[in-house]
């Protein structure tokens, strides 16, 4: 792994957002592909010990991704993610939330509007996922349960992935 890749995370509490800008080491078709196809997307979403298993995906404006992050001893936490906007290999947004197996939002968890964006750079692509909450609790919520360290590392493990798929 190149270890000049550039990784950011900031959080706005005013605003109620986080940014997370990550490098990755390959070209922006297939990082497109690890973020929007299931089959990929199971392989790294999760921080390890744990894994991303796919119920349903329907990648496409008004669809849907509904998984369950599955930890070491079987136990399962769902989530939904409505896509909203799709442009191709450049940016996609949806609307995230914790769930049931059945895909039943929990209205008691957080809520946010992730707006995830693809800059092409050669053989390296900047990813940049901008994460809005309604409210502070919310935001402050997701914070307190590790987000920014379980994205890393689920970042983390994309970067062990990436070399594997290239062609």
């Amino acid at each position: 792994m190149n270890v000049n890749l550039a990784f950011d995370f900031s959080v706005d509490k005013e605003n109620k957002t986080i940014t997370v800008k990550r490098e990755f080491d390959a070209e922006v078709a297939l990082v497109w592909d690890a973020y929007t196809k299931s089959e990929i997307l199971d392989q790294w979403w999760a921080p390890k010990p744990w894994k991303a298993r796919t119920k349903t995906m329907d990648f496409r404006e008004g669809g849907h991704w509904h998984y369950a992050m599955v930890g070491p001893e079987g136990e399962e936490h769902w989530a939904l993610a409505n896509y909203q906007q799709i442009s191709p290999k450049k940016s996609f947004t949806g609307l995230d939330a914790f769930a049931d197996a059945e895909g039943n939002v929990n209205k008691q968890m957080p809520q946010s509007k992730w707006v995830i964006s693809f800059t092409d750079k050669g053989q390296i692509t900047l990813v940049q996922i901008h994460i809005s909450y309604e409210d502070l609790a919310q935001l402050e919520t997701t914070i307190q349960m590790g987000f920014k360290e379980g994205l890393s590392m689920a970042m983390e493990g994309l970067d062990e992935l990436l070399p594997t798929l290239k062609k």
